[in-house]
């Protein structure tokens, strides 16, 4: 047996920072149950080493392969990952994250609403894991949509992982500061690349406006057919099916309004609560998602009981995975928050049924 210290990340949010040790606890607990690792960690704790906070876990030897360090490295808190030799010394063990881009990517946007990186990171990362698509978090190729996606976190971590994103949002200040970020961005880092934003009309009404940027991948860049696509969709969520074909994502990745600063969009209107929205949408989602796929959901539990999330999911024929871990990721956000996450699986109901491209728009759809 092999002892291992995974220093945790230093986090810009002191409340967040307060629950990263737990977290990440959590988030270890379901990579090993997750069946991605050869050789999964166990006896996994929060420790303090020499006055600083720690994962501690062990692996049975000859400890972890180069595939199983490549999957640790993406950890959402890992920072540095040490093995313990003896009762004192701790001996560094390289890590290589999924880091196709430089992190500015999701650093720089500072927003008000703005969800934690490390956060956005994890929820994706057990999303995936829990999906059919997760043999593939390495090397691709994974589809992620998020439906909600304000002016892109998720989309960017999706990019920096080296997947294609689509987003949808209904705020179009948000969308198109989005496509000004990118952008910019792409732009100053000398990627090759396309941007364009075109309106999307359906039998002569305009019913959508669409953003797209697609990158070549780089001149180093080893990986088959790696050019990546990021689509955001100025529309509303639950009209998501009117631009997007069904089954067009492998994993559907959301932060949910919180019903507290700002409220949720359905299609009666503006809505404070959350609950309201994920009735009328998750139905909507679920056309959206792959056989296999996974939609991993955060909320405020304050305005919406976690057994009224999981019906929501459960009613449009989402199975809620349980287990290890997944009780373990709810966290304090500030005192009117007390955010907590659900994943949720589709059945592989059609493994023969045709798997559309990112962002493909309905057949009967038209660009301006």
């Amino acid at each position: 047996m092999l002892r291992y210290a995974l220093l945790l990340a230093p986090s810009a949010n002191r409340v967040y920072a307060d629950a990263a040790g737990r977290l990440a606890r959590a988030e270890l607990t379901v990579f090993a149950g997750s069946g991605v690792l050869d050789v999964a960690p166990f006896d996994a704790a929060v420790e303090r080493i020499g006055g600083v906070e720690y994962l501690t876990f062990s692996i049975p030897a000859p400890g972890p392969g180069v595939r199983d360090l490549a999957h640790l490295a993406n950890l959402s808190a890992a920072y540095a990952l040490f093995e313990r030799v003896g009762d004192d010394l701790l001996r560094p063990v390289p890590l290589h994250p999924l880091a196709r881009y430089d992190s500015d990517l999701v650093t720089i946007p500072k927003y008000a609403g703005k969800t934690n990186e490390q956060f956005t990171r994890l929820l994706l990362n057990v999303t995936l894991l829990a999906s059919a698509s997760a043999p593939r978090m390495l090397d691709g190729p994974v589809v992620v949509l998020d439906p909600l996606c304000g002016r892109g976190t998720t989309l960017n971590q999706a990019l920096m992982y080296g997947y294609d994103g689509i987003g949808v949002e209904h705020d179009g200040k948000d969308v198109d500061a989005y496509a000004a970020f990118l952008r910019t961005w792409l732009r100053r880092k000398r990627l090759k690349h396309t941007a364009e934003t075109v309106p999307v009309r359906r039998d002569r009404r305009l019913v959508a406006r669409r953003f797209e940027a697609v990158v070549a991948p780089s001149r180093d860049e080893h990986r088959t057919g790696a050019t990546q696509r990021v689509t955001v969709l100025h529309t509303d969520t639950t009209r998501a099916r009117e631009v997007l074909r069904p089954r067009c994502a492998d994993v559907i990745v959301t932060d949910a309004p919180y019903g507290v600063a700002h409220g949720s969009r359905t299609d009666t209107g503006l809505s404070r609560s959350p609950l309201d929205l994920l009735t009328a949408a998750v139905p909507v989602w679920r056309e959206l998602l792959r056989p296999g796929g996974a939609l991993g959901l955060s909320w405020n539990t304050r305005v919406a009981p976690r057994a009224a999330a999981e019906a929501a999911l459960a009613d449009a024929g989402l199975r809620v995975v349980d287990g290890p871990g997944w009780r373990d990721l709810a966290h304090r956000v500030d005192q009117a928050i007390e955010r907590d996450v659900l994943v949720a699986v589709a059945n592989d109901d059609s493994g023969s049924a045709r798997l559309t491209p990112c962002g493909d728009l309905e057949p009967s759809a038209e660009n301006g």
